[in-house]
């Protein structure tokens, strides 16, 4: 561990680590805290078995003061190689009970409330999945979204991988998770500002950068569009696009803390599975 107990700590953040690559892997096996006191958010797709989950996660909660977990599409897949072949909501409560045995926060738990610079916020992890409402240009209805989707070849994996048991589609276990979530989000005091973590952006904005629009669908949901102004939302924590970057819009942060895939972070500049300080505020262009 770097600096001393006695630090102030930072508001830490990543997603996506994908560990099933080596490469990735090794960045987890590296990571390591600036302080005693740092938190760590995690936005998701650590892995796609559960064995690989819990290791990721203990590794950073050993090192971490405190970690918080938001899952992605990939915790959520009954894959192939996994022997762990839960579906849906009994995958995720699964999930939920490891992280729990690694004192891992979860969207379940309380929201923490980060007292560190930059605070007091509560540091909120969402679980809300995506409804199919970011639909391509010229598509009216999810269905046809789908069928533009499946014309262009562009169709994610979780079609066939993330069962959303025992809800009859996605979708319908989206809508479940966003109204919950709204109602312990409205609870929160008035005058505590917020940190969101959730693996896809809360606004559709972040996704007119992507190469294949039609992804857009698989990426989150119209119905948290003005959260970032309802909420008081200081920070909002994502990733899955696997584009990281720092976007604003209407003068709130927005933050993609992916690593992606290694034929991806090897094309760009900055190393690779470097931390994005969160709180206190990293003074750089709006």
């Amino acid at each position: 561990m770097t600096g001393t107990a006695g630090d102030a700590g930072q508001l830490l953040a990543i997603s996506d680590l994908h560990i099933a690559y080596a490469e990735n892997r090794a960045l987890v096996e590296r990571m390591t805290p600036r302080s005693d006191a740092d938190w760590l958010l995690v936005a998701g797709d650590v892995a796609e078995t559960v064995a690989d989950v819990r290791w990721a996660l203990k590794t950073l909660a050993a090192r971490f003061h405190k970690v918080v977990w938001a899952p992605g599409n990939h915790e959520l897949w009954t894959h192939p190689r996994d022997p762990v072949t839960l579906r849906g909501t009994a995958r995720y409560d699964h999930l939920v009970a490891l992280c729990r045995d690694l004192g891992v926060i979860t969207p379940e738990d309380p929201y923490p409330v980060w007292d560190g610079p930059g605070g007091p916020v509560a540091v909120a992890p969402l679980f809300l999945l995506y409804d199919y409402s970011f639909l391509p240009d010229g598509c009216a209805t999810k269905e046809e979204g789908l069928a533009y989707a499946h014309g262009t070849g562009v169709v994610c994996s979780d079609e066939h991988l993330l069962h959303p048991d025992p809800y009859p589609t996605r979708d319908a276990w989206c809508r479940d998770r966003v109204a919950g979530t709204e109602r312990r989000l409205a609870a929160l005091p008035d005058d505590l500002p917020t940190v969101l973590v959730n693996h896809y952006p809360l606004h559709r904005h972040p996704t007119d950068v992507l190469r294949y629009p039609e992804f857009a669908m698989w990426c989150g949901t119209r119905l948290t569009a003005d959260w970032h102004r309802r909420f008081r939302v200081a920070a909002m924590v994502y990733g899955h696009l696997h584009i990281p970057r720092t976007t604003w819009h209407e003068e709130v942060r927005f933050e993609e803390v992916s690593v992606g895939y290694p034929r991806e972070w090897r094309k760009r500049p900055e190393p690779p599975g470097r931390l994005r300080r969160i709180l206190p505020v990293e003074v750089g262009p709006r």
